[in-house]
């Protein structure tokens, strides 16, 4: 078994409900169970800033898929909800990102782990940080607090407990 960390984030189409709605299905897979489970932080997007904010949760679960098994099936689960993929970086009803692996650190031409951009984005570490302790370390990257600290001028608040 695997612990893997997943990261959730909407910014249209009623956000909480569709991080809801990606919730159920990351429960509804026979092969991941979610554990633990952040708040949900509001944050600017990062790219074009003609968007809405986003919404950004962190998902802590246990998997015996492989790494690759897990983001075809995150993939798979952006389409099934209505995921279109207009502009990099813009506006999106869901995104799910395979953030950790236990502490694996891979890089193949579909997927990299952990996340190549984790370590940089406030919205990803707050959460980590509020599910895996700021002392705990980014593969390859260093102490959560310590990066967190770097990402010092991002603007990102706690808006509320994760919906269910």
């Amino acid at each position: 078994m695997s612990r893997v960390v997943i990261g959730l984030g909407s910014n249209i189409d009623e956000p909480l409900i569709q991080l809801a709605g990606a919730l159920k299905h990351l429960g509804a897979h026979p092969s991941v169970s979610p554990t633990k489970l952040s708040r949900v932080y509001l944050s600017a997007p990062v790219g074009p800033r003609d968007q809405p904010d986003f919404y950004n949760a962190v998902v802590v679960a246990d998997t015996t898929l492989t790494p690759e098994a897990l983001l075809q099936w995150l993939l798979d689960v952006e389409l099934e909800m209505g995921r279109q993929r207009h502009r990099h970086w813009g506006e999106r009803c869901i995104d799910l990102d395979l953030l950790l692996f236990d502490d694996l650190e891979m890089q193949t031409a579909s997927l990299i782990v952990p996340h190549p951009r984790a370590h940089q984005r406030r919205f990803v570490l707050d959460p980590l940080i509020e599910l895996l302790g700021e002392d705990h370390i980014l593969p390859g990257q260093g102490a959560l607090r310590a990066l967190q600290a770097k990402c010092a001028d991002q603007t990102i608040s706690v808006l509320c407990e994760f919906p269910r």
